[in-house]
């Protein structure tokens, strides 16, 4: 089987039984997005959509957060992962905001990496889901999926983006980020990938050496 090959049938898999994907996290505005985002790295969904009403409710705009003290976001934060540094992160990342863009989240990957706390994974995230920009956000799931199942050779996150956005046409980037990280988070599991009931077995590189006579 080709790359090609093996790209359009996994491709084709997700778009039949994974139509229309959508982000797991809980947010309503692009300011709510990327401040889930940031707190999602090494963090649960389910545990940052715990953490976020009581925060949101505090500071529902960029505005309100940047004017924010450490203490009282930590305190909103504290059963997340790293909250000390995510606490300074989102206070700066709200006043790189207020101060440069007017107070609205920029649109594009290259501005929204000028904000504290945002690498180019979460920049990409917002990028895909807000603006539906051509992207592939690259995180744990994708990294590990995308290797596993034979997208990529990549050894870096940077190298498996530029691989997925060499072989999946733009209009499907947005959507196939969330076919990847889902099939990596629910089928295609780090330590016990269920390939005995994976869709996709038949096309993946990993499942088909270990069937391999």
């Amino acid at each position: 089987m080709t790359l090609s090959e093996r790209y359009a049938k996994i491709l084709s898999h997700f778009e039949k039984n994974c139509a229309a994907p959508q982000s797991e996290l809980n947010f309503a505005d692009p300011y709510q997005l990327t401040v889930a985002v940031i707190l999602s790295a090494q963090c649960t969904d389910r545990r940052v959509n715990m953490t976020t009403p009581e925060l949101f409710r505090r500071y529902p705009d960029v505005t309100s957060l940047s004017k924010a003290e450490f203490e009282d976001v930590f305190a909103l934060i504290s059963s997340i992962s790293y909250p000390r540094s995510k606490a300074t992160h989102l206070i700066g990342m709200a006043r790189s905001v207020v101060e440069n863009f007017g107070g609205e989240i920029p649109h594009g990957t290259d501005e929204l990496m000028t904000l504290p706390g945002v690498g180019r994974k979460t920049a990409n995230v917002v990028s895909s889901i807000v603006w539906g920009e051509p992207v592939v956000a690259v995180d744990t799931h994708v990294f590990r999926v995308a290797r596993r199942i034979g997208l990529s050779r990549g050894t870096t996150p940077r190298a498996v983006e530029l691989d997925l956005e060499r072989h999946i046409p733009a209009q499907k980037r947005p959507t196939a980020h969330h076919w990847l990280i889902l099939h990596g988070r629910y089928t295609c599991t780090a330590r016990s990938p269920k390939c005995e009931t994976c869709g996709i077995a038949e096309f993946c590189k990993s499942a088909l050496k270990q069937t391999a006579p």
